[in-house]
């Protein structure tokens, strides 16, 4: 059986190419469950609910997870809205 640690290596593979660091560290990942015969719960969000590369991103991710051998199901949502952390400010030169 996968695990969390797994899917979220596979994570930090996927790049938001507006701002140029992985879905994992901007904190879009809200939860991720692996349930029985590899299937895995997605819950995220994306910069804004206008993020012109949701789509790319979403496929990206599903397309990865799949390969690794992960039954992905992505779940999408605003609540709570995206905000930078501190580090990925600091990253982004925010601060």
């Amino acid at each position: 059986m996968l695990t969390k640690e797994e899917a979220i290596e596979v994570l930090k593979t996927v790049v938001d190419p507006e701002i140029q660091l992985d879905v994992w560290t901007l904190g879009l990942i809200y939860e991720i469950k692996v349930k029985d015969n590899n299937s895995l719960y997605v819950r995220m969000t994306f910069t804004s609910p206008a993020c012109p590369y949701a789509p790319q991103l979403a496929e990206e991710i599903k397309q990865k997870l799949e390969e690794k051998g992960f039954i992905p199901e992505l779940d999408f949502t605003f609540d709570p809205p995206w905000a930078p952390s501190d580090e990925v400010r600091m990253m982004l030169g925010l601060s």
